[in-house]
């Protein structure tokens, strides 16, 4: 560890922790989403008690990326049906792809719940998921998500102690916000919505990464992975049009009382 207090590592560490910020907000995202599934009592808990065994599990990952970086970006299959479908499929390709796909379907099926009547009126009825199954998604989808910035990280050093250092300063950080967050989402639920669309695009965002990764082409056209800028200024755009038409619905529902008032 000598050296390791560095004016150079110290400002690689906080660039790394900006990093594990802004690349760790699905991740918060999916994480207060998945605790709504337990009980009340227990989703303060499951939210910190999943954050530390996915940091864990983090460091792990990238204790194994550093040693075992080939085993990673070995094809382990292709697909060669030219003209038609095209690619070659590592592990971090399957993963990122496998993520993808879930977190999509976790977010169709909670818009869907939202929209249908009868489950609106049985949500009270409905049966929680266990702390345990749902801790293990969290943690499993937490692998997925640590590709992007561990990865990132290991751009910018080779110091293992240094990328350690930030990704337990990004999980204090997330424990520090998860439950301001997750009580804002209880207390204006339209944004859960908006959560929701975030959360699809997220899973977008994973299978157009998978898909670069794995180059895969469809009729001839290769997938194009989504930039972290244009995933942002989505975001950016999602969060102003929500703020937008809640101001406005606002305003309609004054105009309306008012006119009701003078018609009576």
């Amino acid at each position: 560890m000598e050296g390791l207090f560095t004016l150079e590592n110290l400002f690689t560490l906080g660039m790394l922790v900006m990093l594990q910020a802004v690349l760790g907000f699905d991740n918060l995202l999916y994480i207060i989403i998945e605790s709504q599934r337990v009980e009340k009592s227990q989703q303060s808990k499951l939210r910190k008690t999943g954050i530390w065994l996915a940091v864990l599990f983090r460091l792990v990952l990238l204790f194994a990326l550093l040693k075992l970086l080939s085993y990673f970006t070995e094809p382990l299959f292709t697909l060669a049906w030219e003209g038609v479908v095209e690619g070659s499929f590592n592990l971090r390709a399957v993963v990122v792809l496998l993520g993808g796909v879930f977190i999509i379907y976790t977010a169709m099926k909670e818009i869907w719940h939202m929209l249908s009547l009868e489950d609106a009126m049985a949500e009270q009825k409905e049966k929680k998921s266990s702390f345990t199954t749902a801790l293990v998604l969290i943690v499993t989808m937490n692998v997925v998500f640590s590709f992007d910035s561990i990865l990132s990280a290991m751009a910018l050093t080779d110091n293992f102690y240094v990328m350690a250092a930030a990704i337990l300063i990004g999980a204090i950080l997330m424990v520090w916000l998860a439950d301001s967050i997750a009580a804002f989402l209880q207390k204006n639920r339209m944004y859960e919505v908006l959560g929701l669309f975030i959360l699809f695009i997220v899973g977008i965002m994973l299978l157009s990464e998978g898909g670069h990764i794995a180059h895969l082409k469809f009729f001839g056209h290769e997938i194009t992975q989504m930039s972290k800028a244009t995933f942002y200024f989505v975001i950016v755009i999602l969060v102003i049009t929500e703020f937008v038409q809640s101001r406005y619905s606002k305003k309609l529902s004054k105009m309306k009382a008012a006119q009701k008032d003078l018609a009576e």
